[in-house]
């Protein structure tokens, strides 16, 4: 198996929203941005020299509209099939995210009033139904599919051979990407603790970058410091009664 090359694919501002080509005997696409933006991460494809119809597979790393929103307007352009996990079943079938959002601090709170947020996208049914880890070697890439439950009931995350974690919202950059290399939680989370836990299995595993959704590559020991103060403030707030997790 070839070496897994990971590029990624701006959708929103430089790196405000990241979408990802992974290049290996097949390209695979992880994530699939704003609706709308299907044409955009198209044509991106193709200027990195792949015809995007060689497309082998399209990984939706979890259920929130600015990660799924052009998924069946992709699928479409490419003929690839979809995979999603079976937890975020019902915003990929509706096009509707689970609401509320649960901000995750002031960001969260300012986003939360972005109508655009609160859309909808055209729904789709995932092809390939994730339910635990999953190889992807069928599809040509050396790297598995890893659930990584918190930011969402059904949010994974991607781990090549050589140590890539391409990680969706497990981890963001400050501000959305606007501090790069800084890092942070992403505007929202259905259960804080529960992604804590799956970023530091993650981190366990010794990956040798994170990419993210929102920001420039995370290197991972800055995360390790950066999640041992991130328990340490869900502590408190938990001890206080205010931390807040989605009831399904």
């Amino acid at each position: 198996m070839s070496r897994t090359k990971v590029v990624p694919i701006p959708v929103m501002g430089r790196h405000t929203v990241n979408a990802y080509l992974l290049l290996g005997r097949r390209p695979v696409v992880v994530d699939a941005g704003t609706p709308g933006s299907g044409r955009r991460i198209y044509e991106q494809i193709a200027e990195h020299g792949v015809d995007p119809t060689d497309v082998s597979l399209i990984v939706i790393t979890h259920g929130h509209i600015d990660h799924f929103g052009s998924a069946a307007e992709l699928h479409r352009l490419t003929g690839a099939p979809v995979a999603g996990h079976v937890a975020d079943l019902g915003p990929f079938r509706s096009g509707r995210v689970r609401e509320p959002y649960l901000p995750t601090g002031p960001m969260g709170r300012l986003m939360n009033r972005n109508e655009k947020l609160h859309g909808r996208a055209d729904p789709f049914e995932p092809a390939v139904l994730i339910r635990g880890e999953t190889s992807l070697d069928d599809f040509g890439i050396a790297a598995r599919i890893m659930p990584t439950p918190g930011h969402t009931a059904g949010s994974v995350s991607v781990l090549t051979d050589e140590g890539d974690l391409v990680a969706g919202d497990l981890i963001a950059n400050s501000f959305m990407g606007l501090i790069p290399g800084r890092p942070a939680n992403p505007p929202f989370h259905d259960d804080p603790r529960q992604n804590l836990a799956s970023l530091r299995e993650m981190l366990a595993l010794n990956p040798t970058t994170l990419h993210v959704g929102h920001g420039t590559p995370l290197d991972p020991d800055r995360v390790r410091r950066w999640a041992d103060r991130e328990h340490r403030r869900l502590s408190r707030l938990a001890a206080a009664g205010r931390l807040p997790t989605r009831e399904e």
